[in-house]
């Protein structure tokens, strides 16, 4: 860098702080996501290659590559199968709800491995045939990029997770050619919060994004679509119709991918390498029916978008691609669930718009701007995302005329949804997980933490013998609240509170009383391995100030002893760290 050039620099870097050397490096996370995001698109296309007849059935006469396209997507199960069994863990990690994971629980770290897997495994499974969405896999690939660059850094717990959110609104913006999308992605999905601390870099990080995927791949719209238009101010009625439809189709969407899920890891008693294999297959045959159901969709959606698919084949496909989805991702196929909800979503508003414009046609547009309406409804409902899905359905359009129908039924449905759950889809994988994140960064801290980090070892114990008068003397030295009661194998038989002999001196005869007379018989103890969030429900749960802590195999051998307040310190100590 020339002399100049570095003194700006310089003077850039004093005057910002810290901050500028942020969106410095934020920018070129999107620079890198942009190109990311373009390279796994590309990677799915040489599969969809790959896996046709110009790939692996080259040669063979058309009816017997017809006869072995439907089994295409159980062969890409196959090797999925075989990469859950050697690198499971890297697959398993792939996804948005393990992005928000790593925000929210792991300090923003997310394993570079995770990268070259995902890739891999996704694109297999949509270019192979599967029925899944590539969104959900390129936020993973382009968060990991932000992850590993903070970590390589040696940044901050705050500022990591900054980047892991530039790598995904980069990779979103890129992706659709819409920025406003995903900044509004990430600040709604992944990092729920809207402060100007994350927002400034994940701005220009999606910014570069998108200046990237266009500089590569040129600036275009992702669906060309005929100008829509409200017919009617009336018309608003119906997309409130369409809203309610959406939001029910989404939650018959989401419970039928988790039903999927639990269906194969209970019910089919195959080889796990085998599982994929075979839901590639049943997807293969429906694919027999419906060959649309293949792969992300998008260029059925566009057909559906310009009027050009029978309503008939589109409510069809309503079913077959809930299915198709629920079955590739239930089985252990890789992808997202963002494009098939966009699928879907446009297969509903193209039904219900071509049935009300049949009726009322002079009242009504025409089934196309239904179906981009519907598009984006049925995305809000399962993702939780109202304001995304908007953005994102005028950002890959270009109309502001769908600004006013979409807002509505976007509200709409996303009110639907809620009334059977309040979670998104993401969320509700955590949660199925047993990852509850919902209570923001308290939870997150104090989850990331356990109790062997806070208790202390230092504790008095009461023989159950020890008679009131000792009782008194030994608590009197000590600064504790709590004190275990031990028979003489040293195993806590009951817990005596300071309280209990404060309110026991103040009574006649209790000089004769003993520990054991005093103590109360259930206890309620945590073990090291516990969280700090866990132990802090205990305390809010039973009022209480301090806890034994017993050994993992043996409930009644106390090694320690955690307080309130030592967790509530440590909380303040890491809230304090994360912010400098």
């Amino acid at each position: 860098m020339n002399e100049p050039t570095s003194r700006i620099t310089t003077h850039l870097s004093q005057f910002f702080g810290k901050e500028y050397n942020l969106l410095i490096l934020a920018a070129g996370i999107g620079v890198l996501a942009g190109a990311a995001s373009t390279v796994f698109r590309w990677m799915i296309l040489f599969f969809q290659n790959v896996f046709s007849e110009n790939g692996l059935l080259m040669g063979l006469s058309a009816g017997l590559a017809a006869f072995l396209l439907p089994f295409m997507p159980m062969l890409g199960g196959l090797v999925i199968g075989f990469a859950r069994r050697y690198f499971p863990d890297a697959v398993a990690e792939n996804g948005v709800d393990r992005v928000i994971e790593a925000v929210v629980l792991k300090n923003g770290h997310i394993r570079k491995r995770v990268l070259a897997v995902c890739a891999l495994t996704s694109s297999i499974t949509i270019g192979s045939g599967g029925s899944a969405g590539r969104v959900g896999p390129t936020v993973q690939i382009c968060s990991v990029l932000g992850s590993v660059f903070g970590q390589m850094l040696k940044l901050s717990r705050d500022r990591v997770r900054v980047l892991v959110g530039c790598g995904a609104a980069a990779g979103i913006a890129a992706t659709f050619n819409a920025p406003l999308a995903g900044m509004i992605f990430v600040m709604e999905i992944i990092l729920g919060e809207f402060t100007i601390h994350s927002l400034s870099p994940i701005v220009i990080a999606s910014v570069m994004g998108t200046v990237t995927g266009r500089a590569i791949e040129g600036n275009q719209l992702t669906f060309l679509t005929p100008v829509h238009e409200v017919v009617n101010p009336s018309e608003i009625f119906f997309y409130l119709i369409l809203g309610i439809l959406c939001g029910l189709t989404a939650h018959l969407f989401i419970q039928s991918y988790f039903r999927s899920q639990k269906f194969f890891e209970e019910k089919v008693k195959i080889s796990k390498i085998l599982k994929p294999a075979l839901g590639g297959l049943i997807v293969g045959l429906i694919a027999l029916i419906t060959p649309q159901v293949r792969g992300n969709g998008f260029p059925e959606m566009e057909q559906v978008l310009n009027g050009n698919l029978f309503w008939g084949v589109a409510l069809l496909l309503i079913a077959t691609k809930i299915i198709a989805t629920a079955v590739t991702l239930g089985s252990g196929g890789v992808g997202g669930t963002f494009a098939p909800s966009l699928f879907i979503g446009s297969m509903v508003g193209a039904t219900f718009g071509a049935a009300i414009h049949a009726l009322l046609p002079e009242w009504t547009a025409s089934s196309e701007t239904y179906a981009l309406v519907g598009m984006g409804a049925l995305a809000s409902a399962a993702l939780q995302a109202p304001l995304t899905s908007i953005l994102i359905l005028f950002e890959m359009t270009q109309d502001y005329t769908i600004v006013l129908p979409s807002m509505v039924c976007c509200i709409v449905a996303t009110y639907t949804m809620r009334r059977f759950t309040k979670h998104s889809i993401y969320i509700q994988s955590l949660l199925n997980r047993g990852i509850n994140i919902q209570h923001g960064k308290a939870i997150s801290i104090l989850s990331s933490m356990f109790v062997r980090d806070v208790m202390t070892r230092e504790v008095v114990t009461l023989d159950e013998e020890m008679p009131f008068k000792s009782v008194l003397e030994t608590v009197s030295y000590s600064r504790h609240l709590y004190y275990p009661v031990v028979d003489q194998e040293a195993r806590m038989t009951g817990i005596i509170s300071f309280s209990d002999i404060k309110n026991a001196a103040q009574k006649e005869g209790t000089e004769k009383m003993t520990a054991a007379e005093m103590a109360t018989r259930e206890v309620t103890v945590l073990r090291p391995s516990h969280n700090l969030n866990e132990a802090l429900e205990k305390f809010s749960e039973l009022d209480i100030e301090q806890i034994p802590v017993v050994e993992v195999g043996d409930s009644r051998k106390v090694i320690g002893l955690i307080r309130r307040s030592d967790v509530q310190a440590v909380y303040n100590r890491e809230v304090l760290i994360t912010t400098l």
